[in-house]
C-alpha cells in the first residue's frame, strides 16, 4: 500500500483527551452527526468540491468523510477535489439530499481529481473465506531522546471523552488502545535494533511504523537509521513531530529534513503523513490515532481466526515461581489454553495459563492480540515465531528434525561471490548493500558511484549508509535484508564480527574507492572472481608495552578466541586500523608458545610495529579462498 494520499490539515478529533489529574485539556467538541436534519436535509454542492468542503457541508469531520470514501473504494486527501456523484452518495449515507449548483462546470485539472469507481457505488458482498479485519500492529521508532517513551506513556495513560479513544491498559511488551471502537496494538520495543532483530529471526511483526522526531532537534543519526530500518521492512511510515510545545520547535525545518531523506510530507505534495504532537500536553494525539486507523483501513488487514494459531514472541523471561513466561503476539488463528506450542522449531510447551494486557486471566486470544503465557519448556527469544501443533508427539518430532537441520545450516545472507554466480546464471536480479565509512564525506561519492552502476537487468539497493564502525545493528539489518556490508576505511566491532560470522553475513573492507566500485560492478555483471575472505580467530587487549632488543612487545589479555604465532594481525585504535601484518612472537612469561586461548595473559610481538598504546585491540585472523 502507499502511505497515503491523506491530507494533514484536519480539525482535531471531536472528543479530545479526558483530564486525568488535570494532565490533558479536553479538545473542542465536534458533532459527528448531521445537524438539525429537518432544516439541513438538503445541501447544495458547489462547482468545485473538496473533501474538507464536503465535511463542512455535512457537519462532520474530514476524517469521517475520508473513511466513508475509502469504504466506497475512493482514496482522497483532505484538500483533494472529488466528483459530485460520489459526494451525493456520501450525503445519502448520512440521510442528506445533495443538490447541484446550476451550470456546473467540471474542474478541468484531472490530476487533482479523484475518479469515481462506478462499480463500487454499491458495495457488493465480498467472499472473505473466513477472513476478518484485525487490529493494526504499530511500532514506534526514532532517536533515543526524541520522546518515544513519553509518547507511548501519553497514549497508555490517557483516556478520551465519550470512550471513543482510550481504554488503554497496562502493557506486557504490547498493549491495545481503542479508537472509535476499533483497536490498535502498540509494540513497546527499545528501538529499531529490536525491531530489526525480530525481522532477522524471520518474524514480520509491524504493520505501521511511527517515526518520532523532536520538533526542537530535527533528524539525528539514529532517526536516519530508523528510517532505513522501516523502509527495509517495507511498512508504511507515519511521522509524529513531537515536542511542538517547546519554544524553539520548528515543524517546517523537520519537514525539510524529511524531504532530504526522500520522505515528502503531504503538505509539500508527497504521500507521507506527518502529524505535529506533544506527548506533554496531549495535543495532536487524537489525530495521530485517527490517522493510524486510516492507514490500517487502507491496508485492509485481515486474518483467519479459525486457523491454528501462529505468531511471534515479543519478549520472554524466567519467573522464579511461574517458570518461563513469554509475551506472544497472535498473528493468525486463535490461541487457547491447552494448545501445544512449537517455538522457533527449537522447543515446545503447552499453554497452562494466559493473561491479557491488563494482567487478567483469559481463555483465548485472536489475531493481533498480545498475551502473556505460562507453560513453555525453555525461555524463548524475542522474535522467535510460534505455531500451534496437534499434540506433543508432533512437537517433539519437529524439534528433533530442527536439531538435524541445524547441523547442516547454511548462511542466511549471500556473499558477493554468490550473487555474482547467480547473476551469471540468470538467477538473481538484485543486490542489497549496507555502506559504512570512516567519515561522512565519503558516503555521498560512494553512493553516487554505485547508483550509476544500476542497470535494467540488476537492481542495486543501498539499504543503509553511515559513518563509524560496523555495529551489531548493521549486521542485524543485513540479516533481515539479505544484504552485504561494505566497510570503507572502517572495521566491525568485535561483537558485530562474531554475529556476522555466526549468521553468515559477509563484511567486505576496502581502503581504495575504485576497488570497491570495481568489485560491485563485476558482481553486477557476473564476472567477480573468487576472493580471499578473512576468518576471525580472536582479539587481545593491550595492557602494557615492554622494550626488547628488537623493538617492543605488547603485554596483552586475550579477550576471545585465540592467538597463534604467525597469525595475521591488525592493530585497532578507537576502532580504526593503524597497522596490519602478522604475529612475530608469542610468549607466556618468558617461554615462547605456539598458541594462547581466551582468558590468558601473554606477550605479543607484531611484525614491523612497536607503537603500542594501552587500550589498543589486536585482531587476529586468517585468509581463506572462497
Amino acid at each position: 500500500m502507499t502511505q497515503g494520499s491523506l491530507g494533514r490539515n484536519s480539525p482535531k478529533k471531536g472528543s479530545g483527551f479526558k483530564v486525568q489529574g488535570s494532565r490533558f485539556p479536553p479538545s473542542p467538541t465536534v458533532n459527528r452527526e448531521p445537524m438539525n436534519r429537518e432544516s439541513l436535509d438538503e445541501i447544495v454542492l458547489p462547482r468545485s468540491l473538496t473533501v474538507r468542503h464536503l465535511a463542512d457541508l455535512l457537519g462532520i469531520t474530514p476524517i469521517e468523510v475520508i473513511k466513508r470514501l475509502m469504504r466506497r473504494g475512493v482514496m482522497a486527501s483532505i484538500n483533494q477535489s472529488i466528483d459530485h456523484e460520489i459526494a451525493a452518495v456520501i450525503a445519502s449515507d448520512l440521510g442528506r439530499k445533495a443538490k447541484f449548483q446550476p451550470d456546473e462546470s467540471r474542474v478541468k485539472s484531472q490530476e487533482s481529481r479523484v475518479p469515481l469507481p462506478d462499480s463500487r457505488l454499491s458495495t457488493p458482498e465480498r467472499s472473505v473465506s473466513r477472513l476478518v479485519t484485525r487490529p493494526a500492529v504499530v511500532t514506534i521508532l526514532g532517536h533515543v531522546d526524541h520522546g518515544k517513551t513519553s509518547l507511548l506513556d501519553a497514549i497508555r495513560h490517557s483516556n478520551v471523552a465519550d470512550g471513543e479513544v482510550g481504554e488503554i491498559t497496562q502493557h506486557i511488551g504490547a498493549y491495545q488502545v481503542a479508537v472509535d471502537r476499533q483497536k490498535i496494538t502498540f509494540i513497546d520495543t527499545p528501538g529499531h535494533e529490536a525491531f530489526t532483530a525480530m525481522r532477522a529471526r524471520g518474524a514480520r511483526v509491524t504493520d505501521i511504523a511511527v517515526l518520532v522526531i523532536a520538533a526542537d532537534d530535527g533528524i539525528m543519526p539514529q532517526t536516519r537509521e530508523a528510517i532505513d530500518h522501516a523502509r527495509s521492512a517495507g511498512v508504511p511510515i507515519v511521522v509524529a513531530i513531537n515536542k511542538i510545545d517547546k519554544l524553539n520547535a520548528d515543524i517546517e525545518r523537520v519537514k525539510q529534513q524529511l524531504a532530504e531523506q526522500n520522505l515528502l510530507v503531504e503538505d509539500w505534495g508527497g504521500d507521507v503523513i506527518a502529524i505535529p504532537v506533544s506527548a506533554k500536553t496531549g495535543e495532536g494525539l487524537p489525530d495521530l490515532l485517527e490517522y493510524l486507523l486510516i492507514v490500517a483501513e487502507l491496508a485492509e488487514l485481515t486474518a483467519n481466526p479459525d486457523s491454528p494459531a501462529a505468531g511471534v514472541v515479543l519478549e520472554a523471561r524466567l519467573d522464579n515461581t511461574r517458570g518461563p513466561l513469554a509475551t506472544l503476539l497472535v498473528q493468525r488463528g486463535t490461541l487457547k489454553i491447552g494448545d501445544t506450542l512449537l517455538v522457533a522449531s527449537a522447543h515446545w510447551g503447552k499453554v497452562k495459563a494466559m493473561f491479557d494486557h491488563e494482567g487478567r486471566l483469559t481463555g483465548s486470544a485472536g489475531p493481533s492480540v498480545p498475551v502473556e503465557i505460562m507453560g513453555l519448556s525453555k525461555v524463548a527469544f524475542a522474535g522467535d515465531t510460534f505455531t500451534v501443533v496437534a499434540n506433543e508427539r508432533k512437537a517433539r518430532a519437529r524439534v528433533a528434525e530442527f536439531q538435524v537441520e541445524q547441523q547442516i545450516r547454511t548462511p542466511k545472507s549471500p556473499t558477493l561471490d554468490d550473487i555474482s554466480s547467480q547473476i551469471r546464471a540468470g538467477e538473481s536480479k538484485g543486490l542489497n548493500l549496507i555502506i559504512k565509512t570512516d567519515v561522512d564525506g565519503s558516503i555521498e561519492p560512494i553512493r553516487r558511484s554505485l547508483e550509476r552502476l544500476e542497470n535494467e537487468d540488476v537492481r542495486l539497493r543501498i539499504i543503509h549508509s553511515g559513518s563509524g564502525t560496523i555495529t551489531e545493528s548493521d549486521v542485524m539489518l543485513a540479516i533481515a535484508s539479505r544484504a552485504i556490508i561494505i566497510g570503507f576505511n572502517t572495521r566491525p566491532e568485535p561483537r558485530a564480527s562474531h554475529l556476522a560470522d555466526s549468521e553468515g553475513v559477509e563484511i567486505r573492507g576496502y581502503q581504495i574507492i575504485y576497488r570497491l566500485i570495481e568489485d560491485i560492478e563485476k558482481t553486477m555483471t557476473g564476472m567477480l572472481e573468487p576472493t580471499y575472505v578473512e576468518i576471525l580467530e580472536g582479539h587481545a587487549e593491550v595492557r602494557a608495552s615492554f622494550a626488547v632488543r628488537h623493538g617492543k612487545i605488547a603485554g596483552c589479555y586475550v579477550i576471545d578466541g585465540k592467538v597463534s604465532r604467525g597469525s595475521l594481525a591488525r592493530v585497532l585504535r578507537n576502532g580504526q586500523s593503524v597497522h596490519e601484518s602478522s604475529v612475530s612472537s608469542l610468549k607466556h612469561f618468558k617461554e615462547s608458545v605456539p598458541e594462547m586461548a581466551a582468558g590468558s595473559e601473554c606477550g605479543i610481538g607484531i611484525e614491523g610495529f612497536s607503537d603500542f598504546a594501552i587500550g589498543d585491540i589486536i585482531e587476529f585472523y586468517r585468509k581463506e579462498k572462497q
